[in-house]
């Protein structure tokens, strides 16, 4: 579900309120409406917003997007600036200006203002503002480190949180608005609030304490920037609670996108199953080796539904542990999953060399973009086993070096979408055929 969309379902100006999901604001209660927010699919969510109310309520602020998701947006008083490049999902000076941005206007903000924070997936990037003490190259040395190491994305929020003066519920702390209300496209499986985005508005549930278990698990030796520890090692050891009550909306999040995709298969005639999972599933290849294990079963049984093509429909977010960066290649987790499934499938005793035209599989972010790749993702059908053997490549070879990407460019596989204008997660889908009758 598009950001748009998501807002324009969302958000209604009636006669004497404001509707935001089930919350209501009288209408008298504010004169004007400040936007502030970061995230992959923010400026969508921003356009939706325009749409909606038009001209009906003055709209001001400053939203962190990424280059080329501005398209149909446009407001003279809403500044969009676009903080990082396309497919570099990293923070940046120009973010880190635009978040400081933010941090003023929300802090300038008088109390007839009803501040609305748009957050999307992509916004811990792109809402950035270093704790004291903490450089801009520090904060990319942790993520880059947490996540050659495999870590989740919520322990990666549980420590970038706390080197920060956006993150972890300070953006709301900050400001001096009457009211303040969230909307959110959930990225993180579950939706727990406080870590979409690393929870620029929620209060936080972890510690410093937590932070340092996080390290203490993927740097062992300490070997990250000592300003680092000197941050965390002095920071509150307990959670700090805003006096100020806000509220938050989950406008979408990747049950949304499973359940949309699931009646989109049953529109075409697939005999649909779908599964959106809640909490970490682990990594990209134990996922893809799943979906390949369950495609073989399906596969012997000739799964047809009567003569109709099968059709499962899974949501998540799969982590990977990258290789070493002197042979490491290029792609994300879900070329990687994708790969992985392959290479499964092939050295599946019971899986044969004609299911090959039977069996799609498909795996993308549904944001448009997978690792620092300009891909959503992969597709295995008929058409990439055979460029691989056509070309004598090793799928395992570029599954070891994390190199998917060249993989699936060689073959034919990559899933080219551009930025979507949402972001919920991944979406794996794969259809089996009917086996054909003699």
């Amino acid at each position: 579900m598009r950001g748009e969309v998501a807002i324009c379902r969302s958000v209604e100006l009636e006669a004497d309120c404001l509707r935001l999901g089930e919350i209501r604001i009288p209408r008298r209660s504010f004169d004007r409406i400040l936007v502030v927010g970061g995230g992959k699919a923010t400026a969508a969510m921003a356009a939706g917003l325009i749409l909606r109310l038009g001209q009906r309520v003055p709209l001001r602020g400053w939203i962190n997007v990424p280059e080329g998701t501005t398209e149909g947006l446009s407001a003279s008083d809403l500044h969009v600036c676009q903080a990082r490049p396309a497919g570099v999902n990293e923070p940046t000076e120009l973010a880190v200006q635009g978040t400081q941005a933010i941090l003023d206007a929300v802090a300038s903000a008088s109390k007839r203002d009803l501040c609305l924070v748009l957050l999307s997936g992509g916004g811990s990037a792109l809402l950035v503002a270093p704790a004291t003490g903490i450089s801009l190259a520090d904060k990319l040395a942790v993520t880059r480190h947490l996540s050659a190491s495999g870590a989740a994305i919520t322990e990666l929020n549980t420590v970038r949180k706390h080197l920060s003066r956006v993150k972890g519920d300070r953006l709301r702390r900050t400001c001096r608005a009457s009211r303040l209300v969230t909307l959110v496209l959930s990225d993180v499986l579950g939706d727990p609030l406080d870590m979409i985005a690393s929870g620029p508005t929620t209060p936080d549930t972890t510690t410093a304490a937590d932070a340092l278990a996080v390290l203490r698990q993927y740097d062992p030796e300490r070997s990250l920037p000592p300003a680092i520890y000197r941050c965390l090692d002095r920071a509150p050891q307990h959670s700090v609670c805003a006096a100020t009550a806000s509220e938050t909306v989950v406008i979408a999040n990747n049950a949304a996108a499973v359940n949309a995709a699931a009646d989109r298969a049953e529109e075409f005639g697939f005999q649909v199953e779908s599964e959106a999972v809640t909490t970490p599933e682990g990594s990209a290849e134990s996922v893809g080796q799943r979906l390949a294990q369950r495609a073989v079963e399906l596969l012997r049984q000739d799964h047809g539904g009567g003569g109709n093509t099968y059709c499962f429909v899974s949501g998540g977010e799969p982590v990977v542990r990258l290789a070493p960066a002197e042979v490491r290649g290029k792609g994300g987790r879900n070329q990687q999953l994708v790969l992985a499934a392959m290479i499964e499938l092939a050295r599946h005793p019971a899986f044969r060399a004609e299911d090959r035209s039977r069996l799609v599989l498909l795996s993308g972010g549904t944001d448009g973009e997978d690792g620092p790749t300009d891909a959503a993702g992969a597709v295995l059908n008929a058409a990439v086993w055979q460029a691989c053997e056509q070309q004598g490549l090793v799928p395992l070879d570029y599954l070891r070096r994390n190199d998917a990407y060249r993989f699936f460019a060689k073959t034919g596989g990559l899933l080219l979408t551009g930025p979507t204008g949402t972001n919920v997660c991944d979406l794996r889908i794969l259809t089996i055929a009917p086996a054909h009758r003699a």
